[in-house]
């Protein structure tokens, strides 16, 4: 494989969660904290609500399924333009599955993604929804995870 430049990320995350006591019990500390990417807005974090976590707030699973969702979404409009398949709406309702093991671990056993997609014209259709399968292979995301991200989509035609 062929790389041409490599991307650096950077992300600041501050645990708030200190309720006086700090790690003194499993139950005397809060699981909520901040992501700061420099410039943008933060965003407030927790752990998921089965792990005392607060539910107001985005927590990780949340964050690596929308991160799949996104990916997916930004390469195959990018495909679309080229390909001239006119896109005016995008609706992702993705899902995904964490197993928790017997140590407290997990992993992801998969994503779905229900991509559901507009176009402008019938004839696009059947292009639309071959763009899927490539812009799975393209997403970033995607290539960097160790399970897999099936794909569910539905291609409705405007004013149809």
């Amino acid at each position: 494989m062929l790389y041409m430049s490599n991307h650096q990320y950077r992300a600041t995350i501050t645990w708030t969660g200190n309720q006086g006591t700090g790690t003194s019990g499993y139950r005397a500390y809060g699981r909520n904290h901040v992501i700061n990417i420099e410039g943008k807005p933060e965003i407030p974090g927790s752990s998921d609500p089965s792990f005392r976590g607060d539910p107001t707030r985005y927590n990780p699973e949340e964050m690596l399924v929308a991160s799949l969702s996104t990916c997916h979404m930004l390469w195959y409009l990018h495909l679309c333009a080229e390909a001239g398949v006119v896109v005016v709406d995008y609706v992702d309702n993705a899902t995904g599955i964490m197993a928790e093991t017997a140590d407290g671990g997990g992993y992801f056993s998969e994503v779905t993604l229900h991509p559901e997609v507009v176009v402008t014209d019938a004839a696009m259709v059947d292009k639309a929804n071959q763009i899927h399968h490539k812009a799975n292979k393209m997403c970033f995301i995607a290539n960097s995870v160790n399970f897999p991200v099936h794909h569910q989509p539905t291609c409705l035609v405007q004013n149809a």
